[in-house]
């Protein structure tokens, strides 16, 4: 019985053997086939480098308007602060607050009955003195005529003569009395001395004004055309003078965001003096300011068009980089691999570029991504920039919202740029 035990014992425990042995043999079998299957994939991986995530754009050849951009404000060309000339009563107002009026338009009507009675005087008196300059004249007449029988003595004749021009002195006085009087009169109907547009009104109906009042009776503003006045660099006047001369310039006013257009006019002019303090000039643009877009104090970003350069080469400014040696871009080989090109920079207009050497329309450039590239990187672009197919006239630099027209932002600058070399680049 304990040798029967003994041996069924011993057949189970070499059964367990066999069994993990059995397993053991599998699950080798079964590792050795996944890492024979592994090693291809992971061969073919070692053998070629990742490709890089980046975007690109393509080199254009477009027409690119040079803007010059400034601070500036809204200027009224005239405006007036109507007051009184003579003391007296309101007796009508002729205007609404906010009312557009027209040159000579009756604005203001002021009680005129004391300067008539002050007329009707000095026409009394220039009547009577007329009287006596005629009787006096008449009497200079008689006392000439005796002098040539001795009847009436030299000296007589000769008061006389003094008499008759004090008299007409005295006329001469009562006639500028009169046109005083008929001046004040004038005085009491106020015009508008110009077209525009009256503002809040300081005076009722039934006030009195005097000549000495301080404060208007109301302002009247010109708003068409209304003018800008904004300010650029000292450095830039040389060439805006220069294209003065060639032709009329032309001028965008953009709202305080720099991104709504709110009108287009004509640069007027320059000053003529710069601000030492600040370094730079004053220039006037007028705008005809059909829709009254624009107002008196209003602050403007004003964009000036210094001049259009004509099939210009240009990319995105985001391509561009620098380097120890300059300025470069990545451009993209046929077979996806990039290569670092020296480039020119001619100007920078906001969000595009304008190059002279280095890149040709036609190749595509870097312009997100370059961080993790050098020369040789083999990459994957995420999207393309579709060319201009159309042919159109583009300009370098668009806002980014809706406006109210089209318009180009951004000020000159040559070789300018904000990227950093890349790690890994010699840029060369």
């Amino acid at each position: 019985m304990n040798d029967s035990d003994e041996r069924t014992t011993r057949a189970k425990v070499i059964l367990r053997v066999v069994t993990i042995c059995t397993l053991a043999a599998v699950c080798a079998l079964l590792f050795g086939c996944s890492s024979s299957a592994a090693d291809p994939k992971q061969k073919a991986q070692a053998a070629g480098p990742r490709s890089v995530s980046v975007a690109v754009a393509p080199v254009m050849k477009q027409d690119v308007p040079v803007y010059l951009s400034g601070l500036g404000a809204v200027t009224a060309f005239n405006t007036a602060n109507i007051k009184s000339r003579v003391d007296g009563q309101i007796m009508k107002v002729n205007f609404r607050e906010g009312q557009d009026v027209r040159q000579g338009d009756l604005l203001i009507e002021i009680d005129a009955r004391p300067f008539e009675v002050q007329l009707e005087q000095m026409q009394a008196q220039l009547f009577r003195d007329q009287a006596q300059l005629r009787d006096a004249k008449l009497n200079l007449d008689r006392y000439t005529s005796l002098i040539p029988s001795g009847s009436i003595a030299q000296q007589q004749v000769d008061t006389q003569r003094a008499l008759v021009d004090q008299l007409d002195g005295t006329v001469r006085n009562d006639q500028a009395q009169m046109d005083s009087a008929k001046l004040n009169i004038t005085y009491c109907h106020i015009t508008a001395p110009f077209g525009g547009r009256v503002g809040l009104r300081q005076v009722d109906l039934g006030n009195i004004v005097h000549a000495s009042d301080a404060n208007p009776m109301l302002i009247l503003t010109q708003l068409q055309p209304i003018a800008v006045i904004f300010t650029l660099p000292e450095d830039v006047l040389q060439n805006v003078s220069q294209q003065m001369h060639k032709g009329t310039l032309e001028v965008d006013a953009f709202s305080r965001d720099d991104q709504t257009k709110i009108a287009s006019g004509k640069l007027l002019t320059i000053d003529n003096q710069i601000d030492p303090a600040t370094g730079t000039a004053k220039l006037k643009a007028v705008f005809d300011n059909k829709d009254n877009r624009l107002w008196p104090n209003q602050f403007v970003n004003a964009d000036l068009l210094l001049e259009t350069r004509k099939n210009s080469t240009v990319v995105p400014t985001a391509s561009i980089l620098r380097g120890p040696q300059g300025t470069f871009v990545y451009t993209v080989n046929p077979d996806k691999t990039v290569q670092d090109k020296q480039v020119t920079v001619s100007l920078t207009q906001g969000d595009t570029t304008v190059v002279t050497s280095g890149v040709n329309p036609g190749d595509t450039v870097v312009t997100d991504g370059q961080d993790k590239l050098q020369r040789g990187s083999r990459i994957e672009p995420r999207n393309v920039a579709p060319a201009n197919k159309s042919g159109a006239v583009t300009g370098a630099v668009r806002r980014n919202v809706p406006t109210s027209g089209s318009g180009f932002a951004g000020t000159p600058a040559s070789e300018s740029s904000t990227s950093e070399t890349p790690a890994g680049n010699s840029g060369s």
